[in-house]
């Protein structure tokens, strides 16, 4: 009897029929069991968000967790063998997710699949209930309440952090740097879930170190429509117009400021350092100077990437400093600043010099990452070498 040869175009097609089952033998299994504190609501959800589709890509109000009993959540997913994931509890938004006994956000849980695995979680609060919120404001501030900006919805605080020689030396006039998310910048009881910036704490150790320039710090609220203020839509272009024709001459006129581009700057972080690169792309007459921390630079379809690689002027008279880290959500944010990079550089940048780049693998997502590098920028941005 003759044997039949299969073809080999007939051995791939049967390769790709018998993969997905192949592959889904090498799938693991992963269950969370979470004890609810008794804090928790009555009526509460519990949500799990994480680095994996499953886990919701980071969003904490996708995957619920189902209820068992009063005080216990389960919830179960397929993921591949070898893989890391990286996950956090909440109660639907990252203003309310599980905190430790010590009464501060934890990092990102963590787990290597290696087999079918358990994890028991016990969180001892909920950070609007219970996050330990440690220091003050260091330094002179002031207050101006619910600005208005035309074209904006909401009205918004902004906060206005004076240098250490500004009452002393009445004749000075300083550089200025507008911060977004205001509240988080200067003062850990208004900050998200109690963890500010600390630029007040490092920019004073700096300047009076001599290792920075003195300069105002003017911290902007963000608004309930904080993310298309922080892109390019409508309301964000409204909100740039309001902190360059609205905002910025009142502190000119209000303080004694140097009101011209190179001797201001703007900065942020996440949304905000998108924004910050918009300011400083859109109005290089006014914002000479962008510190940019973990941005959101892939945001919109990779838009602001395009818009710059698209450029054909000449180039922008901008300094713009980039960071990232790379653990939880930062390590997706990576690819942005990395292609930036890479179009800066064509377009005739020097690193080192128009641009900084600074990358952290252990960073995450948060305030407290934020504040232990936000040196870096104040250091770029008013270095005493730059200061003609």
């Amino acid at each position: 009897m003759k044997t039949k040869q299969i073809p080999s175009i007939a051995l791939a097609i049967m390769a790709l029929v018998y993969l997905p089952a192949f592959a889904y033998s090498q799938e693991i299994t992963v269950k969370w069991s979470v004890l609810t504190p008794a804090t928790t609501p009555v009526k509460s959800r519990v949500y799990i968000a994480g680095n994996h589709p499953a886990l919701g890509d980071w969003d904490p109000g996708s995957i619920e967790l189902r209820k068992e009993s009063d005080n216990l959540w389960t919830y179960a997913a397929k993921f591949p063998k070898g893989l890391r994931l990286e996950w956090k509890i909440t109660r639907g938004s990252w203003s309310n997710q599980a905190i430790n006994e010590q009464g501060v956000i934890p990092g990102n849980a963590f787990l290597d699949i290696t087999k079918d695995t358990t994890i028991v979680v016990r969180p001892k609060n909920w950070s609007d209930f219970g996050i330990q919120r440690i220091g003050k404001i260091t330094g002179t501030v002031r207050y101006h309440r619910k600005f208005k900006g035309k074209g904006l919805q909401h009205d918004r605080d902004v906060i206005v952090w004076l240098p250490p020689s500004y009452a002393r030396k009445a004749k000075q006039r300083f550089p200025v740097l507008y911060m977004h998310d205001g509240q988080n910048v200067f003062d850990p009881t208004t900050s998200f879930l109690g963890t500010d910036w600390q630029v007040d704490e490092v920019a004073d150790s700096l300047m009076r170190a001599n290792q920075m320039e003195e300069c105002i710090i003017v911290g902007i609220y963000n608004s309930s429509d904080r993310v298309p203020e922080y892109s390019d839509s409508e309301l964000g272009r409204n909100y740039a117009k309001f902190v360059v024709a609205e905002l910025k001459p009142f502190i000119d006129r209000t303080y004694r400021t140097k009101a011209d581009a190179a001797n201001t700057a703007v900065m942020g972080s996440s949304m905000g350092g998108l924004c910050s690169f918009l300011f400083a792309w859109w109005y290089p007459d006014v914002f000479s100077k962008a510190g940019c921390l973990s941005s959101a630079l892939l945001f919109d379809n990779d838009k602001i990437l395009k818009e710059v690689k698209s450029y054909g002027g000449p180039r922008k008279r901008i300094r713009i400093y980039m960071d990232c880290g790379g653990r939880g959500m930062e390590a997706r944010l990576k690819k942005g600043m990395d292609d930036m990079r890479e179009i800066l550089k064509g377009k005739g940048f020097k690193e080192g010099i128009d641009f900084e780049y600074f990358y952290d693998e252990t960073a995450e997502h948060n305030e407290a990452a934020w504040a232990a590098r936000v040196w870096r920028p104040l250091k770029f941005l008013f270095t005493k070498a730059q200061k003609d």
